[in-house]
């Protein structure tokens, strides 16, 4: 289990970004970039046991690569979004039960009538630009701009945004990081998480 902490912000503009166009930011780079296409599945039943309960279930392919993640609801204040988070590589496309029953998830795994109603809701599909950013004292970012879209049934909803994720060193560093991208871009922060996005369309969609 770890403490995801991340800043989501939104792309104000339908026109790509070209994000090294930024001098600054190129110097704030510790790797090369890297594009790369995530598509991933999220699941509940019908009822939305799972929103309810306040957990969050994905399937995610990134090319031959599986995973399975769960994440609880958290708090969000500011585009800063805080929570636990649990992720998994798998061989295939199919849930390992064992480390659900390791997660916030475990409560309910254990009720056969919630879990055989376990089904898909909503679909992400977005290409990805990671920046990998080191910053003073030592804090890591991992930088993401993301771009596709949120699909459930016949329903579609745009993916265009950037998300700020700390993986080492401290939350105001990058607080401060993502107040220059937001002076430098078309940026707004966003406490609404993919997820949130995918269950709001999914509310009426067509089958």
């Amino acid at each position: 289990m770890s403490l995801e902490q991340e800043i989501k912000m939104l792309v104000s503009q339908q026109e790509e970004l070209d994000l090294l166009a930024l001098p600054w930011l190129g110097d704030l780079l510790e790797a090369d970039t890297d594009r790369i296409h995530l598509l991933s599945t999220y699941f509940d039943t019908p009822d939305k046991a799972l929103q309810q309960f306040g957990v969050g279930l994905r399937l995610r392919q990134i090319g031959e690569q599986w995973l399975q993640t769960v994440k609880c609801s958290g708090e969000a204040k500011n585009g800063l979004h805080q929570r636990k988070e649990w992720e998994h590589e798998l061989n295939g496309p199919e849930f390992d039960l064992a480390l659900l029953a390791d997660t916030d998830l475990a409560p309910l795994i254990k009720q056969q009538s919630v879990w055989s109603a376990i089904a898909p809701v909503f679909t992400t599909e977005f290409e990805r630009q990671l920046l990998p950013l080191r910053l003073q004292d030592g804090t890591r970012v991992e930088m993401a701009y993301d771009r596709g879209e949120v699909r459930a049934g016949k329903k579609r909803a745009v993916i265009h945004e950037i998300e700020l994720e700390l993986k080492q060193g401290d939350v105001k560093k990058m607080q401060n990081l993502a107040e220059s991208l937001k002076a430098a871009l078309p940026l707004q922060y966003s406490d609404i998480s993919k997820a949130a996005q995918g269950y709001k369309l999914s509310q009426g969609a067509d089958k």
